[in-house]
């Protein structure tokens, strides 16, 4: 079973996954652009990205963590300063962005969207 967590900002981030106990589990990190009141990301790949990336979270019978992290607005992202894009530890240069944490697998951009590699990813294939 999948345990989800939601974290919103850099620090936030920083201070979660410093202090996280995975079990021995994977985990997984998806980055995204903050919401907007509507409830909607400001990023409309984002906004495509989710409900695929929730299918295959169901269909791959996920077993571990799986990690919501909310990069902040527009403008704090297009920041080529943006500590996200600059931590070596998650080399951000696109939204979406899914990741094994740790481990160089990653989908970016449209791959998002695309179930099957989403479920790859989830099920540790290589």
């Amino acid at each position: 079973m999948v345990s989800k967590h939601f974290v919103e900002g850099y620090d936030e981030f920083c201070k979660f996954i410093e202090k996280f106990d995975d079990k021995g589990q994977p985990i997984h990190i998806y980055f995204g652009g903050s919401k907007l009141p509507s409830g909607e990301s400001w990023c409309d790949d984002c906004v495509r990205a989710a409900p695929v990336i929730e299918e295959a979270l169901e269909k791959a019978k996920y077993e571990g963590h799986f990690i919501y992290v909310q990069v902040g607005d527009r403008p704090f992202w297009k920041d080529m300063n943006c500590p996200f894009r600059k931590d070596k530890k998650t080399k951000l240069m696109v939204l979406p962005t899914v990741l094994r944490w740790q481990q160089p697998q990653r989908l970016e951009g449209d791959q998002c969207e695309k179930l099957d590699l989403l479920e790859m990813l989830l099920s540790g294939e290589e």
